[in-house]
């Protein structure tokens, strides 16, 4: 196992953690950012498998979250506002009359404390910070730690821990758009995704949830037996149309929560597991073309995102789990993404 520091510029450092097998991520403090992700291919060639930009600086003007890590709610929150404990509280909108991924200045732009540690068989990174009382809108003093664990079976997992002073929403996660290809040889059209999901969260055209539960039972949204991404980025229904052709919705997940996705032509095989009640799978529909990315410019679905969290559609209506997080009480999540 082996951790390297390299200082970007002001604040900003990345850390990189590699592991006996030639694989290795890359984070910056600067808003827990994944810039690289290296694994072998089945020939032993490792190439990076998610999407980052050529230019650091690009980063600071993230609008794409590429790699970054969202809170202190991922997801869209309806006209920017919700209600709790009796108490009306307003969040600042930077999606029209939405509030979205935390804010105008979330998780994903912030600096971050970090930390890190090594033994025989993992490299952590801890970042931490302070998400103070009504910053974004959001009521109490919220700490947060996100811990980046690499082992020696090719797992990187991110294990998400928070506590406020008072009952806050809290649902994090990490937007990492990932492509198995390598190098972002191809797009991700022939990715091969299979979940367990009997239904997903109806979209308004804004992309705000409806609180209606559509099941995905003989639609392009049942991946049960798995299916290629390409297959559901055709204009067969009006909510792919929606979201610009593809997907971009939150699946509800059923008892294994647990994403299979692999790559034909490289060979790579991803596993996610997650103790999340659901995952927004999100095809790069609206990734802004002609951005200098690590590997050429950017287009519609260069990559693909399994956003595994709670959905902010619960702060406005029945039938999503909370997503509050008690007073002095331990938010936990975890998302693990392994690799063969």
């Amino acid at each position: 196992m082996y951790i390297a520091k390299d200082d970007i510029y002001g604040d900003w450092k990345e850390y990189t953690l590699e592991n006996d097998h030639g694989m290795s991520v890359s984070i910056l403090n600067y808003g827990g950012i994944i810039t690289k992700l290296m694994v072998p291919d089945r020939h032993g060639r490792t190439e990076n498998v998610v999407l980052g930009y050529k230019n650091y600086a690009d980063y600071a003007d993230n609008a794409n979250y590429l790699g970054a890590q969202i809170g202190r709610v991922a997801g869209r929150i309806k006209n920017s506002s919700f209600q709790l404990n009796d108490n009306s509280y307003v969040l600042t909108n930077n999606e029209g009359n939405h509030h979205l991924h935390g804010g105008s200045n979330g998780f994903h732009q912030m600096v971050w404390d970090a930390e890190t540690f090594q033994s025989k068989n993992e490299a952590k990174l801890i970042l931490n910070r302070t998400s103070t009382h009504m910053e974004e809108g959001y009521p109490g003093n919220l700490d947060v730690s996100i811990t980046y664990t690499l082992n020696n079976a090719n797992e990187l997992t991110l294990s998400y821990g928070a506590s406020s002073d008072q009952d806050t929403p809290v649902a994090m996660t990490n937007h990492t758009y990932f492509n198995l290809s390598g190098n972002r040889r191809e797009t991700v059209h022939n990715h091969h995704v299979e979940f367990e999901s009997d239904h997903f969260a109806e979209l308004d055209e804004e992309l705000i949830p409806t609180g209606r539960l559509m099941e995905t039972t003989g639609t392009p949204f049942d991946f049960r037996n798995g299916r290629s991404i390409g297959e559901g980025l055709k204009p067969d229904t009006a909510q792919q149309k929606t979201v610009g052709n593809g997907y971009d919705h939150y699946f509800v997940l059923g008892k294994e929560k647990t994403i299979k996705v692999s790559e034909q032509s490289s060979g790579r095989n991803m596993e996610i597991r997650t103790n999340q009640p659901g995952m927004v799978l999100y095809t790069a529909n609206g990734l802004d073309a002609g951005l200098a990315l690590n590997n050429g410019p950017s287009q519609k679905y260069a990559g693909v995102c399994f956003e595994a969290q709670a959905h902010p559609a619960a702060l406005h209506h029945e039938g999503f789990p909370s997503v509050i997080a008690a007073s002095r009480e331990r938010y936990h999540s975890y998302i693990t993404y392994s690799f063969k």
